[in-house]
């Protein structure tokens, strides 16, 4: 295709929400978050494997597939990025034609993900969480699927501040909940930035405490808003006895 082929296409494709460059032609130029995600991918690829050969990958609102043809780059034997809006998948699909690069798209909500039994070596799971009704659950059906490390990023606002937290706490005593590092969701009820989808925002400690109830350890945290995580023996826990009896 020549250039004014492949810009007719992305224009036809509809609005883009991620930057791509498409052998020269931007898909979203004038983004209110600049070269958005690949101003984010800078530091985030900086800390991840600059050749993921022969492992697996699962990108979770995967939106028009930024981080699933970079995987694929990197020369990861799979990649499989999946999203509930097909316009998204659309443009997915086109980019990967594009750039000539093998990469599976499906159209499957997050909560889809229970009923997948294969695991992957590397899950993304960044830009999702805020706009889930039921962050925790999703988050505890991505943690199962992941073999190596799962990448995770979220909206932040609130106090930026951590601390440990209490083995318990006591019933009368009300003073934890007020302390900046204590873990707190925002809870959207209308719309957050003209997006009614925005349901739950975190501040930083929430954000760390869901990672660790889901069975996920943090162990890089290469930008603000983003984590890298190795899976523990918890996700398997909280699969077993949280989830499977449930579905």
């Amino acid at each position: 295709m020549t250039s004014a082929d492949i810009r007719q296409q992305v224009k036809a494709l509809g609005e883009w929400f991620q930057n791509l460059d498409l052998k020269g032609v931007a898909t979203a130029p004038r983004h209110y978050l600049g070269d958005y995600p690949a101003n984010k991918w800078r530091q985030i690829g900086a800390a991840l494997p600059a050749r993921m050969d022969g492992l697996s990958v699962l990108d979770i609102g995967c939106n028009a597939g930024f981080h699933a043809l970079e995987c694929r780059r990197r020369g990861a034997r799979r990649v499989l990025g999946i999203d509930a809006d097909a316009r998204y998948l659309a443009q997915a699909r086109f980019a990967a034609e594009v750039l000539a690069l093998e990469v599976e798209f499906e159209h499957r909500s997050v909560y889809a993900l229970a009923a997948m039994r294969e695991r992957f070596d590397y899950v993304f799971f960044l830009g999702v969480m805020y706009h889930l009704r039921y962050p925790l659950y999703a988050l505890d059906l991505a943690a199962r699927l992941t073999r190596q490390r799962m990448v995770f990023q979220t909206m932040l606002r609130g106090n930026e501040a951590t601390a440990p937290p209490a083995a318990d706490y006591d019933f009368w005593d009300g003073s934890p909940f007020a302390q900046p590092g204590f873990p707190k969701l925002h809870f959207i009820e209308q719309s957050y930035a003209g997006d009614p989808t925005n349901w739950w925002i975190p501040n930083r400690a929430a954000a760390e405490a869901m990672l660790r109830s889901a069975g996920l350890e943090p162990v890089a945290h290469p930008e603000a808003e983003t984590w890298i995580c190795a899976p523990t023996e918890r996700a398997d826990y909280v699969w077993e006895r949280e989830l499977a009896g449930t579905l």
